[in-house]
């Protein structure tokens, strides 16, 4: 039986197995003012999350029953779920890293970790993904057929709702407002995530995902192009009539 904190609080939904892990990350997130509901297997956290209704999910990658990759395909893939997710892996396997992102992660930290940077990792997606009281129209960022709205964090293209992560909306919207400038992947990781350090495969797959969204063609973008040896650069596009038109239908 898992038991839903109910109050105004962040809710924080903690997927993790090993009791000594969940629980001194319970308590350090109590501590920092969130509600927390713990999950110590698979299937339990898929059916927490779905009913639960959590502002963010810790997911460790290794559960019984369902994985942490499973779980999140799930949500994002069958649910069309957006909850911010920070997913656990283990020290040194990148290829869990990867997979983590490209199955819908928001965020990642390495274990052992230390519980500080992780409750840093929480609160920074969590402060990025928040809605805010509503700001004027002018507000919305407008390029082709792409509409994002800052304060819902609500992203259409075409006539079409985009269903993007918190970072990959970040990321889309950081590219918006900086058409035609080359930025490295160090620099990406430093004006999106946030971090002076950190794995580079993050960003490749969050431009990655993020193609496969927006691009009409991913394998040939138009919108996020690679400057080799260099980084990635948003070029405007000025969608078709008739392009846009065969979307709408």
């Amino acid at each position: 039986m898992v038991t839903v904190p109910t109050d105004g609080r962040a809710h924080v939904l903690v997927v993790e197995d090993e009791p000594a892990v969940r629980d001194v990350v319970r308590r350090y997130l109590e501590a920092e003012g969130y509600r927390v509901t713990v999950a110590a297997d698979g299937i339990t956290g898929l059916e927490t999350a779905r009913t639960a209704e959590p502002d963010l999910i810790v997911l460790d990658i290794m559960l019984p029953g369902l994985d942490g990759l499973q779980i999140c395909e799930r949500l994002r893939r069958e649910d069309g779920s957006a909850v911010p997710i920070v997913m656990l892996t283990a020290l040194g396997e990148t290829d869990d890293r990867i997979a983590g992102l490209t199955s819908g992660a928001d965020d990642y930290v390495v274990k052992p970790f230390s519980v500080k940077e992780l409750v840093l990792r929480v609160e920074s997606v969590l402060r990025r993904s928040v809605i805010e009281p509503a700001l004027p129209v002018a507000e919305v960022v407008r390029e082709g057929d792409l509409q994002l709205n800052p304060v819902s964090r609500v992203a259409v293209r075409g006539r079409q709702p985009l269903s993007l992560t918190s970072r990959e909306f970040d990321l889309l919207m950081f590219f918006l407002r900086h058409p035609g400038r080359v930025f490295s992947r160090d620099e990406l990781l430093n004006r999106v995530w946030g971090w002076d350090f950190g794995d580079l495969s993050t960003v490749t797959v969050h431009v990655k995902r993020l193609r496969h969204k927006i691009e009409d063609i991913p394998a040939d973008p138009r919108r996020i192009v690679t400057v080799y040896g260099r980084g990635y650069r948003w070029d405007p596009q000025q969608d078709h009539p008739e392009r846009a038109r065969a979307r709408q239908t």
